[in-house]
């Protein structure tokens, strides 16, 4: 027996390799002195430092995650193209909450059985996100691991690394009380949630607004990094949360130093809940409707169910991926720049003196 027969195909792994090599490319800068097919892959910190405008101090800030069983939808729908892009963002987007630019990513892939094809779409999608937010694909690894994983089925991981000065850290420490939330516009539930709506959703076929239901849920998590990033150029952001897993409730508090002695509230109201929270909640509630009908009913039971409304709300980002915390002379000035690139925005709620919780209060 041969490690073929064993279920691990080298020859389909070299191809593969192959073509990561030239999606890796198309993310490098002067900075890296190596491409793929080394034992690890290597920057100039020199490059990258200078690249960073003199920093007094830099402080490298790293973040890492994966995609979540949101791949589950990619397999079925054979689509694999967008949830690279989910694991990018899920880590940048993280990184930037510190006020770090984003430097390099590397990737981990995983099957039963490797297809190229296939691998090569997942990392189209992971060089996507990086070109997209100024980051190097560095390297990652391939691991085919037959009768661990089912065949067709893959999974994927990374971690990003960025940088900031010392002095640049945003870490919550300026937030005051009287600070306004600024909500950003999210994609749909982003990479989160996605077991819940696995069971609630089971037919991926369904009309969404004359586009099958699965692939509105594929809609890639958004990249946040080169807004914040041109945010941070004009003005003071005192505090950022990525809304995650855990949703307003968990999410939102990170933003405050510890002890927290602030809260975060929420006006009810202040932006519109894209339809697909909808959707979700109706299927979570257990109705039997479906398309428009489902959609309404379940916009119904955000508005009079308590305890749903609450599910959702710990759960999903409810239309707002993204908050910060600004003094109240920069709403106005920061909405209007984060509408301007293509990123909706909203004034969604005040800092409050409190003990570190998400509360709501009426529109």
């Amino acid at each position: 027996m041969d490690y073929k027969q064993a279920g691990v195909d080298i020859e389909e792994g070299y191809r593969a390799v192959g073509k990561y090599r030239e999606m890796a490319a198309s993310t490098a800068n002067k900075a890296v002195l190596n491409g793929l097919g080394s034992f690890a892959g290597m920057l100039s910190i020199g490059d990258l430092i200078r690249a960073g405008n003199g920093m007094e101090e830099p402080v490298l800030v790293s973040g890492t995650d994966g995609v979540g069983t949101k791949l589950d939808i990619a397999f079925r729908l054979k689509k694999y193209d967008t949830v690279g892009i989910d694991c990018v963002a899920m880590c940048v987007n993280d990184v930037i909450c510190h006020g770090a630019r984003p430097l390099f990513f590397l990737d981990y892939l995983a099957c039963g059985k490797l297809d190229a094809d296939v691998a090569a779409e997942l990392v189209r999608g992971v060089a996507v996100g990086c070109r997209e937010t100024g980051s190097v694909l560095l390297g990652g690894e391939t691991a085919e691991m037959p009768g661990f994983y089912d065949e067709g089925k893959y999974d994927i991981a990374g971690f990003s690394v960025g940088i900031v000065d010392k002095k640049d850290i945003i870490d919550g420490r300026d937030i005051r009380v009287g600070d306004v939330l600024v909500g950003v516009a999210s994609s749909g539930p982003h990479s989160n949630g996605f077991s819940l709506i696995r069971r609630a959703l089971p037919d991926l076929r369904e009309d969404f607004g004359g586009m099958p239901l699965g692939y509105a849920l594929l809609e890639p998590t958004r990249l946040y990094v080169k807004p914040v990033l041109r945010l941070l150029e004009s003005m003071a952001v005192r505090g950022m949360a990525h809304v995650t897993g855990g949703g307003f409730y968990e999410n939102i508090p990170r933003m405050f130093p510890s002890p927290a002695a602030f809260d975060a509230v929420i006006r009810n109201g202040s932006w519109a809940i894209p339809p697909i929270f909808a959707r979700i909640a109706a299927g979570a509630a257990g109705l039997g409707e479906t398309g428009a009908a489902a959609q309404e009913a379940g916009a119904r039971l955000l508005e009079t169910d308590a305890a749903l409304r609450k599910l959702m709300f710990n759960t999903y980002n409810m239309g707002v991926g993204f908050v910060l915390a600004l003094a109240p002379g920069d709403c106005g000035p920061a909405i209007e720049l984060l509408d301007g690139l293509g990123f909706p925005a909203w004034e969604i709620g005040r800092v409050a003196a409190g003990t570190g919780v998400t509360r709501f209060e009426r529109g």
